[in-house]
């Protein structure tokens, strides 16, 4: 991908229904994005990169499918990298899943954005 990458954050209370994943994972597919949901239990979380236009058209779908406590905390903006590690070797067009937060975080961590993440969680706070 030449052009910028852009990513979101999306908190919502839960993620269980298999139904919304699956629509989710072709929203993912149809956008040519990159998504990864933290979904089973409280809280869940939900994270996308790719184009501007893919996440911003992913994010919308996430919205219309009206997940309870549905916080948009890191709104669709160009991919700030904080380390060397950028995650480049990852397939777009697919959405993975992982069980818990501490698995999220680690991923977040071998994208680069591990600072980015937790302000958007609300562990630390903006300068």
């Amino acid at each position: 991908m030449s052009h910028p990458l852009f990513n979101a954050l999306i908190r919502t209370h839960h993620i269980t229904s298999r139904k919304k994943v699956a629509k989710l994972r072709a929203a993912a597919s149809n956008c040519n994005i990159h998504a990864l949901l933290r979904s089973g239990g409280c809280p869940g979380i939900m994270y996308c990169q790719g184009s501007e236009s893919g996440v911003r058209d992913w994010v919308a779908i996430v919205q219309r499918l009206r997940y309870k406590d549905f916080q948009l905390v890191k709104k669709p903006a160009e991919k700030e990298h904080e380390s060397e590690k950028g995650g480049q070797d990852l397939a777009y067009g697919k959405l993975e899943e992982v069980g818990d937060v501490k698995d999220f975080g680690a991923r977040m961590e071998g994208l680069g954005i591990w600072t980015w993440w937790r302000k958007g969680m609300g562990y630390v706070g903006e300068d």
